[in-house]
């Protein structure tokens, strides 16, 4: 899928922009807090209906406006798809695909995908097990409406089991609790299987993305933890329901997975330099990218947000000449140096477009 070109309209603070892009690179250069990153931010929130950092979506509407819109053009081949997204304070938001206004956000979730990295990512190793959970649900997701809407399923009946263990534990039916284990236990062993299944799959191409950039012999490892792994859901739910009711909420299932991100075997948040957690990284996102390509039959679109900082000229460079290959397609790079990036983009000879970003006014360099 390749982005053609955006219509930005009072999104966080870029008050008017309107852009065309380079089918392979496109690079954005500007001082930190110019406005670099909330452009890519307003690409991932047309592939995902929601932005990159969890923030409400009045919070996207610059400061005194009442209202923000968001109109990506896309294509593939010869299929052209126009995104339309409008944000108005205190009203619902409006997504639309070729001006048909999408009945539930979670249809659009997989038609445009997408890759983005960013300095946040370093929550995936340094964050809780929930971090490292949406990576891999939000991964799963695009290829996969089945598990999608398990997931959904599976959320909504934890959400009302856990209501009933703060609100009315002793007085509930225990048929109640027992209906709700029921969907638990079916669309939870659902998400486990696939995840299991996701995992298999992707910790070699993991690997090998990681060999390449770091042009060394660390070894790394992905493991996927699962209270599912030792006992049937079950028997989990049997042993802990009176445990569960005391402390209010359910301790067992799959929104308890984790998966451990390992450097020689140990845990890289404990022993990783910044240089081998970045490394880290960027092979599980261009991983990703590989996975979605496998999966769709189509190129991400790929983000880069100020990755290059903390990684030495070696690093970059392999990853650039990485991200020019064909098993790549387009690409949006930000960085405050564009002389740097610049001498190494002029001596690949590839098609690319350079962008200056000050106060969120957004400009094509020459």
């Amino acid at each position: 899928m390749i982005l053609d070109r955006i219509s930005i309209l009072n999104f966080k603070n870029i008050e008017e922009a309107g852009l065309s892009f380079s089918p392979k690179m496109n690079c954005f250069f500007g001082n930190n807090g110019m406005g670099k990153t909330n452009l890519l931010d307003a690409l991932y929130y047309l592939s995902f209906t929601k932005n990159h950092t969890n923030l409400l979506d009045s919070q996207l509407i610059k400061h005194e406006q009442d209202f923000c819109v968001l109109q990506g053009f896309y294509c593939e081949g010869e299929t052209a798809e126009e995104i339309y997204c409008g944000i108005k304070r205190k009203q619902k938001k409006v997504f639309k695909r070729n001006k048909k206004e999408y009945e539930r956000l979670s249809d659009h979730i997989g038609l445009i995908p997408l890759v983005m990295i960013s300095p946040s990512d370093s929550d995936l190793i340094h964050g809780g097990s929930d971090e490292r959970r949406k990576f891999a649900d939000m991964l799963i997701c695009q290829c996969d409406k089945e598990y999608l809407h398990a997931l959904i399923r599976y959320n909504k009946a934890l959400h009302q089991r856990n209501c009933l263990l703060r609100e009315a534990p002793d007085s509930t039916d225990a048929s109640l609790f027992e209906v709700l284990e029921e969907q638990l236990i079916h669309e939870g062993e659902t998400v486990y299987n696939k995840r299991k299944e996701f995992i298999t799959d992707f910790i070699p191409v993991f690997k090998e993305y990681y060999r390449t950039i770091a042009d060394e012999s660390e070894p790394v490892d992905l493991q996927y933890d699962s209270q599912l792994n030792s006992a049937p859901f079950a028997q989990w739910f049997a042993d802990r329901r009176e445990k569960d009711k005391l402390l209010g909420y359910t301790g067992a299932g799959i929104h308890k997975d984790d998966f451990h991100f390992l450097l020689e075997n140990y845990l890289i948040r404990k022993i990783g330099s910044q240089g081998q957690c970045k490394t880290y990284l960027i092979a599980l996102k261009l991983a990703q990218f590989n996975f979605l390509v496998r999966k769709k039959s189509t190129f991400p679109i790929l983000l880069l947000d100020d990755i290059f900082d903390k990684l030495d000229a070696g690093r970059v460079e392999q990853i650039i000449r990485l991200l020019l290959q064909p098993e790549f397609g387009q690409i949006f790079i930000t960085d405050t140096n564009r002389k740097y990036l610049d001498e190494i983009l002029e001596g690949l000879n590839h098609d690319y477009k350079l962008f200056r970003v000050n106060g969120g006014i957004i400009n094509e360099w020459q």
